[in-house]
């Protein structure tokens, strides 16, 4: 059985966790196919939009610690933990996974169909766009383990909700539910659990029949804008300006206003 399941159909990408047995508890080698498979939805033409969900109850239980990662050196040779040894791991593993999203040159929508803990929550909010099933549930796990968070997680939460709403989930690690996760501002939308994937669907298609490329270039200048101060992010937004202004899809949207007609996007 396929542990990620992958699928594209009118432009969009479907990423799916496939384990559902272990509430999708994700596995070295499934982010390494996640991470290839952001990638190649970047360079594909054709891919315009992605979709990261999830099959059974839960959408991501975290990282499956019973997986050991791949190691290296003498220490990790004998079984021993040398320093440098974690760190490494986490660079490598849950903050590749989480940089692979929000570097992805198409917009991510995550349908989030259930439990979404640690990692998981990260992968999530990572996401451009979040919708929750109500049964879905956001949990700062690491706390209950004696862990920092990590993925991303202390980057990520501050600017989302802000530092005091994210240091309380971070420190006391209580689940959040969807409606609360959705008032916090965590999540875009929530819809009953049978309608998650239409709503996907649906918001998918729309971004994919949308300017792919003006897109892309609105992602990087809003994961940029909270670290640059107001005369970089100005000269960003006037370069990226510039650059779009050289694809097909920005003629076509100036020529459709001209004309009073809707725009045909496509992509390019």
């Amino acid at each position: 059985m396929d542990d990620v399941l992958h699928a594209v159909g009118n432009g969009v990408a479907w990423i799916t966790l496939n384990r559902p047995e272990v509430m999708n508890a994700v596995t070295w080698d499934q982010r390494e196919r996640i991470i290839g498979l952001l990638a190649d939805a970047s360079a594909d033409p054709d891919v315009r939009a992605v979709v990261l969900t999830a099959t059974g109850r839960g959408f991501c239980a975290g990282a499956d610690l019973r997986g050991a990662p791949p190691s290296g050196g003498a220490g990790a040779a004998a079984g021993e933990r040398v320093p440098g040894d974690v760190a490494r791991t986490v660079r490598r593993g849950a903050q590749r996974l989480i940089g692979a999203v929000l570097d992805c040159e198409k917009p991510v929508v995550a349908a989030v169909n259930g439990t979404a803990a640690g990692i998981g929550a990260h992968l999530a909010f990572a996401c451009d766009l979040v919708l929750a099933a109500e049964s879905a549930r956001f949990i700062e796990v690491f706390v209950r383990r004696g862990l920092v968070p990590d993925g991303g997680g202390a980057y990520l939460l501050p600017r989302l909700v802000g530092p005091q709403r994210a240091k309380e989930l971070m420190f006391f690690g209580d689940a959040l539910d969807a409606s609360d996760a959705r008032t916090m501002g965590l999540v875009n939308r929530v819809v009953p659990d049978g309608e998650l994937e239409k709503t996907a669907r649906a918001w998918a298609e729309r971004l994919a029949q949308g300017p792919t490329r003006a897109i892309a270039l609105t992602k990087q200048l809003v994961n940029a804008s909270l670290e640059a101060d107001r005369a970089g992010a100005f000269a960003a937004e006037a370069a990226a300006q510039e650059i779009n202004m050289t694809t097909r899809d920005a003629n076509e949207g100036v020529a459709a206003f001209v004309e009073r007609r809707t725009p045909r996007y496509e992509g390019r």
